[in-house]
């Protein structure tokens, strides 16, 4: 089992007055990606630059590698950072840009004319090395800044939403060259965003963000189908949110193999009610009353005899189900998870 590399003990950071992360603690486990999720303004970019020493206004204990850091300055942390913008230097050529650091370091020729010729190999920008950032798309200015972060082996690598600034389809082909990068090189990354299905693509680990507080941590499968929360149910996915006393109305006695609670909720994710039977799921009758396309699936929206409605998603089979006229949908209840207040304690 791989260790925890980086501990975060009872942070707390105040910016103008107010307290923006509030006793915060987590830990992050060696050669792993874990990323920061959370809605705009949840502190995940704040928590990222106190951990670099770019926020001073910090209370509590940063140990990276079993060594506290918290009272170092940024340039003795050995830790990288890719922010947002690539902050390339155009009048260097994409050789030099990387070469940058390994020269402020005042290592040997030799050397880096190697190192930085392997990186480039690994970002696969080897044929640029001679050009200039003007001469490269998006896409390519982040990787050569990803490159010169790596080059310097940091025990830890920081990426602030780096692909905020790029289209969808080249943001979900650097996100996999990332994870490509982690694991390769065997650097621990700490990566920042605001979309879901970046985070779940890539991640070891996700700890999602709320008001300055952590929900939750997990792998993606664990805080799709097991979130602790109110809060996390509604953020993470799609989502049915019913009490114990509704999913009575529907006919269920038990959730996740237990009694079911009446004042308690419960999540069912839209894409485990099924049009077809299977062994212990309980029936549900009632008619679809709109559909949505969404490519590969089709969202439904199912008004139960009972008069609650629930949201049903299944693969587009490019014949989607009749709306207005009877139907009995299947739901097992050991699938139904049991969640916690709207916010973490």
């Amino acid at each position: 089992m791989q260790a925890d590399y980086l501990q975060i003990q009872h942070l707390d950071i105040t910016l103008s007055g107010n307290e923006v992360i509030k006793d915060m603690s987590f830990k992050v486990r060696r050669n792993t990606l874990t990323t920061f999720l959370g809605p705009s303004g949840s502190g995940k970019t704040t928590v990222l630059r106190a951990i670099a020493g770019l926020n001073r206004h910090v209370n509590g204990q940063i140990l990276l590698d079993n060594q506290e850091i918290q009272d170092r300055s940024a340039n003795q942390r050995n830790i990288g950072m890719v922010f947002q913008s690539y902050a390339l230097f155009p009048n260097m050529t994409i050789f030099d840009n990387v070469a940058y650091g390994l020269r402020v370091q005042k290592q040997a020729a030799d050397t880096v004319q190697q190192e930085v010729a392997a990186m480039l190999k690994t970002v696969g920008l080897t044929s640029k090395r001679d050009a200039y950032p003007d001469q490269l798309s998006g896409g390519q200015k982040q990787r050569v800044a990803i490159a010169r972060a790596m080059v310097l082996k940091p025990k830890l690598l920081l990426l602030d939403e780096p692909l905020s600034a790029l289209d969808a389809k080249i943001r979900v082909s650097l996100r996999e060259q990332i994870r490509e990068y982690q694991q390769k090189l065997g650097i621990t990354m700490l990566f920042v965003t605001h979309d879901q299905g970046e985070a779940m693509a890539i991640s070891d680990d996700i700890i999602v963000m709320n008001d300055g507080c952590v929900q939750q941590q997990g792998s993606p499968m664990s805080i799709y189908t097991q979130p602790a929360n109110v809060f996390m149910a509604e953020f993470i996915g799609n989502h049915n949110l019913l009490t114990g006393q509704q999913l009575q109305q529907l006919g269920f006695t038990t959730a996740s193999n237990r009694p079911l609670e009446v004042a308690e909720h419960y999540v069912i994710r839209p894409e485990l009610i099924s049009a077809i039977q299977a062994p212990k799921a309980v029936a549900i009758s009632g008619k679809l009353t709109a559909l949505t396309m969404l490519g590969d699936r089709v969202r439904y929206q199912f008004l139960t005899d009972s008069g609650l409605t629930l949201t049903v998603e299944e693969l587009n089979f490019a014949a989607p189900m009749a709306t207005d006229v009877p139907l009995t949908l299947y739901l097992n209840p050991a699938v139904i998870h049991r969640v916690g207040p709207a916010n973490a304690e």
